[in-house]
């Protein structure tokens, strides 16, 4: 299920055909990643086709994030300077894939985002 995964992050991402094993490998993560937050009761399968854009979104996200380690901040030498590529807009993309995902899948993962505490009466 991972290939059908990685080939959809690839045509929703428009990504190169030298990127697809990193891509794949990704997406691998990504997939383990959403197993292990699916609720209690809750398996892939009943997810249907969310599970795959889920982990495709993640997939994206993740490359996205490595894509930006190999970025040039900002280097200079003599009078040559060199700024970042993409104006710093990386990081941002990185964490709209990963909400996208994150809204795909929401109906099927565990709350992470609300913690109740009691309050003495």
């Amino acid at each position: 299920m991972a290939e059908e995964t990685a080939e959809l992050a690839r045509q929703l991402g428009q990504v190169s055909e030298d990127r697809m094993e990193e891509l794949q490998a990704l997406c691998d993560l990504a997939e383990q990643e959403l197993e292990g937050r699916l609720k209690d009761g809750i398996t892939r399968a009943d997810c249907g086709a969310a599970f795959t854009m889920g982990a495709a979104w993640l997939g994206l996200a993740g490359l996205c994030a490595a894509g930006a380690a190999d970025e040039v901040e900002s280097f200079t030498a003599g009078s040559l300077t060199i700024h970042h590529r993409d104006g710093g807009g990386t990081e941002d993309r990185s964490l709209s894939l990963r909400r996208q995902a994150e809204q795909v899948m929401r109906p099927y993962l565990k709350d992470e985002g609300f913690c109740f505490l009691g309050v003495p009466g």
